[in-house]
């Protein structure tokens, strides 16, 4: 799909790995996830790195000692998008639009993991929550 490199995040190793590919720590780290997986992001982010928060789908909101942002002099963002969008309502169009033209280009191209029937939701569900979704999962009506 592009990457470089893919680190699976349910092996502890992957903070080591980050920092012998990179050398000095990924440079931006996109963090869904929080709890366990956030503290050691901060163990791999670069210096002058920023962290992007977006969400806590680990169960537990994580929290940082303030110097170990200052002795690294990263940045801590939060993202979440319905604020955003309900601030800027027109962003919801506008990137609807970019994402289609991107699709018809050809430039991006949806992995999909499986077509449900309706009958089979609750099994659509239940690999959502276990994390056995590669892509994205598509209801067929």
């Amino acid at each position: 799909m592009g990457a470089d490199e893919v680190l699976p995040y349910t092996d502890p190793a992957w903070v080591d790995a980050v920092k012998a590919i990179t050398g000095s720590g990924a440079d931006v780290i996109y963090d869904p996830v929080g709890g366990d997986i956030f503290d050691l992001s901060t163990k791999c982010i670069a210096p002058t790195g920023r962290l992007v928060i977006i969400g806590f789908t680990s169960g537990r909101i994580p929290s940082i000692a303030a110097n170990r942002i200052l002795l690294k002099n990263i940045s801590v963002v939060g993202a979440i998008w319905g604020n955003w969008c309900q601030q800027h309502p027109e962003y919801i169009h506008q990137t609807h639009w970019k994402l289609m033209e991107l699709y018809e280009t050809g430039r991006i191209q949806p992995v999909v993991f499986k077509e449900y029937a309706p009958t089979d939701l609750p099994q659509g569900l239940r690999d959502l929550g276990n994390r056995a979704a590669m892509g994205k999962s598509v209801v067929l009506f």
